[in-house]
């Protein structure tokens, strides 16, 4: 059988055969973000004249490398890093030879706004074009190029560039098969954060139908005060004024290098706690959270599934040991940084889990304030409105690694959704499922909701009630 080739928008590109998928990778949807069109909004490719490979994987955005959480074996999540190269706005696309009118899914993945990549083992779409879906992964700018909020230019650059991969979508999906008027955006963690953005950005409506938010949040954006102290950090790390010349003129290595110095910055102000709670200097930068934009009716016409997982700030405590040795003082430390009364918080959150440990109780507190609290609102807000179904779940599958304590941790979800779990970084007592198999009817199930809503709307529970993924199923 011989390679299949597309025309786009752009120009032809020859994608390869993988098991029950034709595969293109590495598609540019815009121009490449060098020098000061790091810091513009995107801008439409230069279309190429002879056919474009589309076999072998491509460069990523400027990142610093990644692997892992202290015991565990993150590298399935994260990708290769920093794959250097100029063209990396671009999409990989997962189609079913032969598809006609087929659903689409479009994935944003996560990394706290500072890494990722379409490279990702994780990500591999041969099981969503297997039952039917063409999935499209986008590559987009992150960190000070993607989201640091520069006088000047535009915010949020690191979503522009989601929305013109969506366009991109409409523009050319029916090549591959694709419907584009049954789009279905989904993301994961800062990926979810981002499709709830895209969700409440006016110039997004219409290029997508349904969105599933995994592990986001509708309160995680900053404030244009809280952005504005990461600017100038950075700035001062650099040694330059906070403008858009200056930090043109600095190379991607140097805007990579001054990460790790801009990491635990203090971004509480008078009326907002940090709602990444340090682990990220980067967020989208809002007026209004997206929660509080769906709830004045963004959105309302749009499908929504949200969830998160039981278990979610465990990633943060146990791969590095801290599960067990936190302490009542660190987890009064934790519930500072999101409440004004932390003693109140804590004695709130013990009353409902009166016999965990003090590392279970800071989980609690981390994972409802990055994703638990926010993931509830949006929703609450979307189906006020009752315009859209509106869907949620919890993740509660609790994985055996890191010595039984990972659980139903943040990112846990992820091979199931994408029905990977045969991936050999995710095995083992270093991967993030643990040393014993995990339960395959669990990845067939979940994966087949998400196929399901893509399709039909609708992923298999109603939704007045919070379906929950056990591994019982």
């Amino acid at each position: 059988m011989s390679n299949p080739i597309v025309t786009t928008s752009g120009g032809a590109v020859r994608g390869g055969i993988a098991g029950a998928a034709h595969v293109f990778l590495d598609i540019p949807y815009a121009a490449p973000p060098t020098g000061a069109a790091r810091f513009t909004a995107p801008s439409p490719h230069e279309p190429w004249r002879d056919v474009r490979d589309a076999m072998r994987p491509g460069p990523t955005a400027p990142q610093p490398r990644r692997d892992g959480f202290g015991a565990l074996d993150m590298s399935a999540y994260f990708g290769p890093g920093w794959i250097p190269g100029q063209d990396y706005l671009t999409v990989s696309v997962w189609a079913p030879p032969g598809a006609e009118n087929s659903p689409v899914m479009v994935f944003v993945h996560g990394g706290g706004f500072m890494t990722g990549s379409t490279r990702a083992p994780l990500y591999d779409g041969t099981a969503f074009a297997r039952d039917g879906v063409v999935l499209v992964t986008v590559n987009y700018r992150l960190g000070i190029a993607g989201f640091l909020d520069l006088p000047g230019a535009p915010p949020n650059r690191g979503l522009l560039d989601i929305v013109a991969a969506l366009r991109w979508v409409r523009n050319n999906i029916e090549a591959f098969g694709g419907d584009p008027g049954k789009v279905t955006l989904f993301g994961q963690s800062a990926g979810a954060t981002i499709a709830g953005g895209v969700l409440v950005t006016p110039g997004a409506a219409g290029l997508f139908q349904r969105v599933i938010m995994q592990s986001g949040s509708g309160l995680g954006a900053f404030s244009p005060e809280q952005a504005a102290r990461v600017t100038h950090a950075a700035a001062d790390a650099l040694g330059i004024e906070a403008t858009v010349a200056e930090f043109a003129e600095v190379p991607d290595e140097h805007l990579v290098d001054v990460l790790p110095k801009l990491g635990g910055l203090d971004l509480r102000t008078g009326n907002r706690f940090d709602p990444l709670l340090g682990l990220s200097a980067f967020s989208l930068v809002l007026e209004r959270q997206p929660a509080d934009a769906v709830a004045a009716g963004a959105g309302a016409d749009v499908a929504l599934i949200v969830g998160t997982n039981t278990d979610e700030g465990n990633l943060y405590l146990a791969p590095q040991g801290d599960l067990t040795t936190s302490t009542i003082r660190d987890v009064h430390d934790t519930a500072a940084r999101v409440h004004t009364d932390p003693a109140e918080l804590v004695a709130r959150y013990r009353a409902r889990h009166p016999h965990v440990t003090a590392g279970e109780l800071r989980s609690e507190i981390m994972g409802d304030a990055l994703f638990g609290a926010g993931s509830r609102r949006l929703a609450e807000a979307h189906a006020t409105h009752g315009t859209a179904a509106t869907y949620t779940y919890e993740f509660a599958w609790r994985s055996a690694a890191v010595d039984g304590r990972l659980g139903a941790a943040h990112t846990m979800e992820l091979p199931f959704v994408f029905d990977r779990l045969d991936l050999p970084e995710l095995l083992g007592p270093r991967g993030l499922l643990g040393p014993a198999a995990p339960p395959a009817a669990l990845a067939t199930h979940m994966h087949a909701a998400w196929v399901g809503f893509a399709r039909t709307g609708a992923p298999g529970w109603a939704s007045s009630r919070t379906h929950r993924f056990t591994g019982r199923e």
